[in-house]
């Protein structure tokens, strides 16, 4: 379970942390349509409150060293509030618990806004509740498509792609993928990379700059 948010107790570091606990930034789309990137975790806490978080994966790594072999756990998590905005990332640590939460953290520095449509020929509804269009991710040797699906179909995809997809609030997905997909990291990204491609095409109000 993720520990609560107290505004009251974040010291903010940068200048948009700052303008977000003062109330001049209210929206998260206004920093990330703007280009600018998120430096403090905090930030996603505070413009997001009801941000879920899923581990993708975990994993014990050992490494030899002079004084003898080292453990650390390797976790790849995901953040995303069901409705346009998701994030992953992956970080290491000798603890479990610790391995989880710096991951998390870095998933929210990496938070994008994702643009949801209606781009299958099949339905043509016009709500948000596919992708807008046809788009394709790389990681390593991980490639996956993702391509408009028609209202009711649901996420087409492997497990970790679907929750990737399910937290970005894409309801209605077709998903292809090939490569070393037993590789979950990649397959991660590979789907993350996807939709960060959706999250470059312009969209309504875009910020030219932080008010």
């Amino acid at each position: 379970m993720r520990p609560e948010f107290n505004i009251d107790l974040w010291e903010p570091k940068t200048e948009i942390g700052k303008a977000v606990k003062e109330g001049k930034i209210k929206d998260i789309s206004e920093i990330l349509r703007s280009g600018r990137k998120i430096l403090e975790p905090e930030i996603v806490d505070a413009l997001l409150p009801n941000l879920q978080q899923e581990v993708l994966h975990l994993r014990l790594v050992q490494k030899m060293h002079g004084s003898g072999r080292r453990s650390k756990y390797w976790a790849l998590v995901a953040v995303g509030n069901g409705d346009g905005y998701v994030g992953i990332g992956d970080e290491k640590s000798k603890e479990l618990v610790a391995a989880i939460a710096k991951a998390a953290r870095v998933a929210k520095q990496n938070l994008i806004e994702v643009p949801r449509g209606c781009g299958s020929w099949e339905c043509g509804c016009g709500r948000p509740h596919s992708i807008p269009c046809k788009v394709t991710g790389k990681s390593g040797s991980v490639e996956v498509t993702l391509i408009p699906a028609p209202r009711g179909l649901g996420i087409v995809a492997g497990d970790i792609p679907r929750t990737i997809l399910r937290l970005a609030g894409v309801k209605d997905v077709w998903s292809f993928s090939r490569g070393q997909t037993k590789t979950s990291v990649n397959f991660a990204y590979a789907t993350f990379n996807a939709l960060k491609k959706l999250s470059q095409i312009p969209m309504p109000n875009r910020a030219e700059k932080l008010g």
